[in-house]
């Protein structure tokens, strides 16, 4: 069958095992100094060690592959202990992987367990942004939302990874947001709070080009004279990307520019 499943570049790979702790499926091994999917029927493919590797070196691709296999996952994670289960059935619940949530927890009870976390069978699971739908109420509009309007606090363009100049006048003595591209539309206070006299560059590390990424911000922190850079990514896990993406491309630079981290909720709230 073709699903999404991960993928790991072996060439970026350095065998430093943190991806492994990022998967209490247990589809990851690092074996000959390399991390390795041991087992397609173990992977879920949803990516939650992608924000574990330091090195960039994991993404989600579509491909023919194993049908993944929750019963044995299950099984395989109960004998492990309560605290890795209870991460890997919040790990479904968090992506909105319901039906297999609902044939996990069913399966612990055929295997005569308790559920380490409550969960009614009719209750609607939170979904991660990246892969399920999520609704909520924005609550009633009141008579002053109109004076709580702003004006925009961005003074340059372009503003997309792919557009922005190298070198450019306002990027100097300024500081740079470096944000996810769904950041502005959930954190509804995005130009007050970041914008007011900052340079901005905003992309998806998901779906772009990663190694573009950090062949061009190397390139913008060495041209230019930049005071600090912040890195403002949605908590979903695939958005973590972007720390490294920064990271990497700050060590080819060779600078040693002030950095900071800021995440938001899918509610639109600072973490």
């Amino acid at each position: 069958m073709k699903r999404e499943i991960i993928k790991i570049d072996l060439d970026k790979c350095t065998g430093c095992g943190d991806c492994v702790k990022g998967c209490p499926e247990g589809a990851l091994q690092v074996i000959d100094g390399k991390a390795r999917l041991i087992n397609e029927a173990f992977c879920d493919g949803l990516g939650a060690c992608i924000g574990d590797c330091p090195e960039d070196a994991i993404e989600i691709i579509e491909r023919e592959a194993e049908p993944y296999d929750e019963k044995t996952v299950v099984e395989n994670i109960a004998e492990q202990g309560e605290g890795v289960l209870k991460a890997h059935l919040e790990h479904l619940k968090e992506h909105g992987q319901t039906d297999l949530l609902e044939e996990a927890l069913e399966h612990l009870k055929e295997l005569g367990m308790e559920s380490p976390i409550e969960m009614k069978r009719s209750e609607q699971v939170h979904t991660c942004p990246g892969s399920a739908v999520s609704q909520w109420n924005k609550g009633e509009k009141r008579e002053d939302d109109e004076e709580a309007r702003v004006s925009s606090r961005l003074d340059q363009w372009p503003v997309q990874f792919n557009l922005v100049p190298v070198q450019a006048p306002f990027f100097d003595d300024k500081d740079l947001i470096i944000a996810a591209d769904c950041v502005p539309f959930a954190y509804p206070n995005f130009h007050v709070d970041f914008l007011e006299d900052s340079s901005l560059i905003i992309g998806c590390p998901k779906l772009d080009d990663s190694e573009y990424y950090v062949e061009k911000l190397a390139e913008i922190f060495k041209q230019n004279s930049i005071k600090s850079v912040n890195i403002v990514h949605m908590e979903v896990p695939c958005c973590f990307g972007l720390n490294q993406i920064v990271k990497r491309a700050m060590d080819e630079s060779g600078k040693h520019i002030p950095l900071d981290e800021t995440t938001i909720s899918v509610r639109g709230e600072k973490k």
